[in-house]
């Protein structure tokens, strides 16, 4: 059993109207979840990959990702990254600053950082969360980093276009060596 704490305003988006969200993961990680309305949520499955699966799920929606892009982690190719940013920042002006960054004016630079990697980026209060290959997670995240860390955005930009040539090249390789995972990929 795997014990998860989420927002509470997050209880709502997890188990979805009537039920219909924690339903869906319930069956596709064969796993059951107790869900309390302070945010408390217990995952129970007999396979344990099954049960971890459906935990990242659940932290995914409980950093403030939709239950639709969550569910991608019911892939095992598909990894969640949390970072904390109450490890690096102590005032709230810093967290906000650093979080206004990454989002970028009407939300631009977060969407540059989906466009190139391919990962999904969320987000939300002290965290952001990153949800992807794990290559495409590596390239948001390192983008992200250098942000937090003050580096140009245009850098940043410049960056995440060569990180996703170089992911096109590797992926296109990958095809003509294995051209039976271009379906899947």
């Amino acid at each position: 059993m795997q014990l998860v704490n989420i927002p509470e305003e997050r209880v709502g988006v997890l188990v979805g109207e009537k039920g219909k969200d924690k339903r869906k993961l319930e069956k596709l990680c064969r796993c059951k979840l107790k869900v309390s309305e302070e945010g408390e949520v217990e995952v129970k499955a007999k396979d344990p990959l099954d049960e971890w699966r459906a935990k990242d799920v659940v932290l995914a929606i409980g950093r403030g990702f939709a239950p639709e892009r969550a569910l991608k982690l019911t892939d095992e190719d598909y990894y969640l990254k949390i970072m904390d940013l109450r490890i690096l920042f102590d005032s709230d002006n810093e967290l906000a600053r650093v979080k206004g960054r990454v989002i970028g004016e009407q939300g631009r630079t977060r969407l540059i950082i989906e466009q190139c990697s391919d990962a999904d980026v969320c987000v939300y209060g002290h965290t952001v969360a990153i949800i992807g290959l794990v290559d495409e997670v590596a390239l948001a995240e390192q983008a992200i980093g250098m942000l937090i860390e003050g580096a140009m955005h245009s850098t940043v930009y410049k960056f995440l276009e060569r990180g996703r040539r170089r992911l096109n090249d590797e992926r296109r390789k990958l095809w003509v060596e294995h051209p039976e995972r271009k379906e899947g990929a």
